[in-house]
Order: C-alpha cells, then sequence, then structure tokens
C-alpha cells in the first residue's frame, strides 16, 4: 500500500467520525497529500471504499504518472466541475459529502450546495490538515533537502554582498541560486530588509542598498519541488553598534532557550513564553507582537503555531519554526528563525546557518 493510501484511509476515519460518508477534497495542497498529484483545477472524491479525481484533459498524462492508484474522471470541454461532482457520488452511492469549509469560495460551495438537494453536506474543517502535522519520514527527508538548498543559497548571497547590491536584486538573487541548486523556487518572497526597514517583520524587497545601512535581515526559504523550508539571519554589514550586539544576543538567547524546551507533550504556549519572558525581561516585551512560529511543509505555514495563545501539545514529527524578532520603528529590527523537527525524545533543528554574534559580520562596506 502507498503512502498516500495510508493517508486516504486515515482521512476515512476522520470522515467517519464527523458524520459523513465521503468527502469532496478541494484544497490543492491536501490533493497533493492524499494523491501525489501536482497539478491545480482538480477535485478528489474520498468514497468509503474507492477514491476518484475529477479533472480534465491536460492533466490526463500527468494523473497516469503521479496517481496511478487513483481512479480518474477526465471531463471533457462541454462538462463542468458540477456535472463530474454529480455524477461521481451517484455512482459512489455517497448520501453524505464532507466538504472543505476553509478552502471553498462562498460563490462554489453555494453553486454545489445548491445543485445536489439530495445530498447532505458537512461543514468541516482541517481534516486533511491535522494529518499533514505530523510528517512521515518522506516529508522529513524532503523538508531537510529543502533546508540544505536554502543554506547552501546563503552562503553564495552572503559571500557575493556588495554595497551596491539593493534588497530587489539580492531578493532576485536567491531565487535564481535555489534554482541553480535544482528547486522549484523559492518558499515565498525573500524578505530583505536594510538597516530601518529590518523593523517590518514583513518588509517588501526595495531599491534601497545595502551599503545604506549598517545590517540586513534576510529571511528566505526554498521550494525542493513540494516542500518548503524558512530560515532568517542577519548581517552585518558596516560598523558593529553597541546597540545591535545588545539586541542581537538578546534574541538568540530567547531562540536558543526556546528550541531546547521543544520535545513531545511540551506545551506551544509554554515554549513561546519563555521566548517572550526572556525579550520582555530585556525590555523588548512591546518589540515582539507576533508568534514565535508556525508549522511548515506543503505550504510555508500550516496548521501549528507557536503563540500565547496555543496550549497545545508538540507531537514527534511536527516541523516548526522559531522565530522571535525585536523590531524597533526607525531603527531596525532583528530576527533569528530555524527550522525543527519534533522528535520521539526531544527535537532535531535541520538548520545549521551559524548564528552566533560573530558569524554575522562580513563588513561589505
Amino acid at each position: 500500500m502507498s503512502q498516500f493510501a495510508q493517508r486516504r484511509n486515515k482521512l476515512r476515519k476522520l470522515i467517519k467520525k464527523s458524520g459523513a460518508a465521503g468527502m469532496l477534497v478541494t484544497n490543492e495542497h491536501n490533493v497533493t497529500y492524499l494523491t501525489g498529484f501536482t497539478g491545480d483545477s482538480s477535485y478528489l472524491l474520498i468514497a468509503p471504499k474507492n477514491e476518484v479525481m475529477l479533472s480534465d484533459s491536460r492533466y490526463t498524462v500527468q494523473l497516469e504518472e503521479e496517481c496511478p492508484d487513483v481512479d480518474v474522471d477526465i471531463r471533457n470541454s462541454g462538462q463542468s466541475m458540477l456535472d463530474a461532482i454529480d455524477k461521481q457520488t451517484k455512482r459512489a452511492k455517497v448520501a453524505s459529502l464532507a466538504m472543505e469549509a476553509d478552502s471553498l469560495t462562498v460563490s462554489t460551495y453555494g453553486k454545489i450546495t445548491e445543485n445536489f438537494s439530495k445530498l447532505d453536506f458537512v461543514n468541516t474543517s482541517g481534516l486533511v490538515e491535522q494529518l499533514r502535522e505530523i510528517k512521515d519520514k518522506d516529508e522529513i527527508a524532503s523538508l531537510r533537502r529543502a533546508v540544505d538548498m536554502a543554506e547552501r543559497t546563503f552562503a553564495v548571497i552572503r559571500a557575493s554582498l556588495r554595497p551596491n547590491q539593493t534588497e530587489q536584486e539580492i531578493a532576485a538573487n536567491i531565487e535564481h541560486q535555489i534554482r541553480q541548486f535544482g528547486g522549484k523556487g523559492c518558499s515565498f518572497t525573500p524578505i530583505v530588509g536594510v538597516g530601518p526597514r529590518a523593523a517590518l517583520p514583513h518588509a517588501i524587497p526595495t531599491e534601497r542598498q545595502i551599503g545604506e545601512s549598517d545590517f540586513v535581515l534576510i529571511d528566505w526559504g526554498a521550494n525542493e519541488h513540494l516542500y518548503m523550508s524558512d530560515l532568517t539571519r542577519v548581517l552585518v554589514t558596516g560598523k558593529i553598534s553597541p546597540k545591535l550586539e545588545r539586541i542581537y544576543k538578546v534574541v538568540l538567547k530567547a531562540q536558543e532557550q526556546a528550541i531546547a524546551a521543544i520535545r513531545p507533550g511540551a506545551l506551544m504556549s509554554d515554549v513561546d513564553a519563555i521566548a517572550r519572558n526572556i525579550i520582555k525581561d530585556a525590555g523588548f516585551g512591546k518589540n515582539f507582537g507576533h508568534g514565535l512560529g508556525h508549522g511548515i511543509g506543503l505550504e510555508i505555514h500550516e496548521v501549528t503555531r507557536l503563540a500565547s495563545n496555543q496550549h497545545r501539545e508538540f507531537k514527534a514529527g511536527m516541523v516548526v519554526t522559531v522565530e522571535p524578532g525585536i523590531y524597533i520603528p526607525g531603527w531596525g529590527g532583528v530576527r533569528i528563525e530555524d527550522d525543527i523537527l519534533v522528535t520521539r525524545n526531544g527535537h532535531d533543528v535541520l538548520s545549521s546557518v551559524p548564528k552566533d554574534f560573530e558569524s554575522t559580520f562580513v563588513g561589505c562596506n
């Protein structure tokens, strides 16, 4: 039995608990997770004893190659997705259908429910996502490759920094380098913030040049083909100021102590509090406003969240970021981020880019 078939069988148990007989999977990432199919515009119907992909002729060959163990309904140009849903739910004799409420627009949901009055619909949230939260060995291997691509990319970017490079140039170079190493591209548009712009947690790269300040924050990640990595480092490109050194070391201490506490059974809110209290005790509590981290996988932000209101336990197989930060408007910001695998006995830091303060100095000014 393939890993995808195993995942679908696990999902069937959750569908049954929801009170539905079958499920229409409409989230493209969830379809990929359950079948291996990497195309779009396709739904997966899960019935009690079989499953069928609802797609179109653009993907006939791709479906045969990527998910040969799944039945396929290829509609022609004169048929709609509604036609395919109608045909396959009747063929499977499904009386009630679980729907992914988080992925459907109001319009699409309305069209489906209005056209199939004989079907009972059950709105669900996160059924597939809770399965995706625990990574299997193949997913972990893919995440390790994504981290490796990101790290090799950063080494090239760091070595090639010049004072006249702009934030936009660096972001473009990151994308190019990841592709050179065999990746699909970036996990997200790289965040490159020079000096004061590092105070923007999600800064959009501009024409500001490296040489216009003494440090730069770079947040980047690689998409190895399906799975994503997410890392952040600060590089000192000019003179080392006491303020930067102090803030950097506070953030580093917060991150390292939070990571050290990650293990199965630990509460996500408690780990968040470890980092948050260190930053607060240093006098920067109001300058750290976002959560400590999030899950990564097929998407760059997945269901797991490390935050003060997340009183959930870590479980082996989760992969999360840990990324405390201090942001001061008009001056800049420091964020340090690594990707962490929760293991049976503790954790494994997947990323290894040096982060002690001394390693941040590149002196390109």
